[in-house]
């Protein structure tokens, strides 16, 4: 990383610290005109051509890595510039390549633009970084090359970085609530979780989640005419689950939905949760 670049991640992490919402906080007094921007991807795919490089900051750890944006239509197909880089990079991901999604911040030149990245290798690469391919930064109206709408756990981290997700998850429908929960669940996303979560991650469910390898909807059925709860709906679903040293199960359960207020958005009993996934 140039000395330039280094000093500004410096600044906006150190000037302009990360809140717990992912949001930057900055001093209006400042003359630096950093502002996080969730920019829609068709103005990104302008800013960030091809063979263009920049800075990639995670938000969780505030560590940072270079890239270089190799290829990509519907999103941007990028790889690290160095092997200290792809080193970086890796360590953000616990030391382990995967599928799973991170808020990130693209710094580019005086911009930050809030996105997405997973950390796999995969397809063909061309420089000379020690990552055997290339890795897919999402940004707003992103898609993937299988579908022709957004990936939600992308869209979650885009979100997240954005400083957006609360404001997001206080609107959405109590379907959309379910996937989002879900998504916090296999992405093994701590904070993601604990916005949706009626309770918080902490020991007495903890160690249920954690052996939650990976999940995701079978089939979901909303009838909020026919709850016998008040403020709350119990939502059928099945669901196909990977648990740590029992393998895949594919169960039909019910996850059961709280909302105190109209003018609050809904919340998963993660007690409840685990009762049904874990019973005793």
């Amino acid at each position: 990383m140039g000395i330039h670049r280094y000093f500004l991640v410096m600044i906006i992490f150190i000037v302009f610290p990360i809140k717990a919402a992912g949001e930057v906080e900055f001093d209006r007094d400042s003359p630096i005109s950093f502002k996080v921007e969730m920019l829609p991807w068709n103005e990104v795919n302008e800013i960030l051509p091809k063979y263009s490089n920049f800075t990639v900051i995670d938000v969780e750890t505030r560590k940072h890595f270079n890239v270089q944006r190799r290829a990509g239509t519907y999103h941007a197909d990028v790889q690290p510039l160095t092997s200290q880089d792809t080193k970086m990079m890796k360590s953000i991901f616990n030391g382990q390549w995967t599928w799973k999604r991170r808020a990130i911040l693209i710094l580019s030149e005086d911009r930050l633009i809030a996105a997405s990245m997973h950390g796999m290798p995969h397809g063909a690469g061309a420089l000379k970084n020690n990552f055997p391919g290339h890795f897919c930064i999402h940004f707003f109206g992103s898609i993937t090359h299988r579908s022709n709408k957004m990936d939600l756990s992308h869209l979650l981290m885009i979100l997240k970085a954005a400083g957006k997700l609360d404001e997001y998850l206080t609107t959405i429908s109590p379907s959309d609530t379910v996937h989002a929960y879900i998504a916090s669940l296999h992405q093994q996303d701590e904070h993601l979780f604990n916005y949706i979560s009626l309770q918080p991650l902490k020991s007495d469910i903890k160690e249920h989640i954690l052996k939650i390898e990976a999940i995701k909807v079978n089939r979901i059925n909303i009838d909020l005419n026919n709850s016998p709860l008040r403020g709350g709906v119990y939502v059928p679903v099945e669901l196909s689950l990977y648990i740590k040293n029992e393998g895949l199960k594919r169960i039909e359960t019910n996850i059961l939905l709280v909302r105190t207020s109209p003018m609050e958005g809904w919340k998963v009993d993660s007690e409840y949760f685990v009762n049904e996934i874990f019973p005793k």
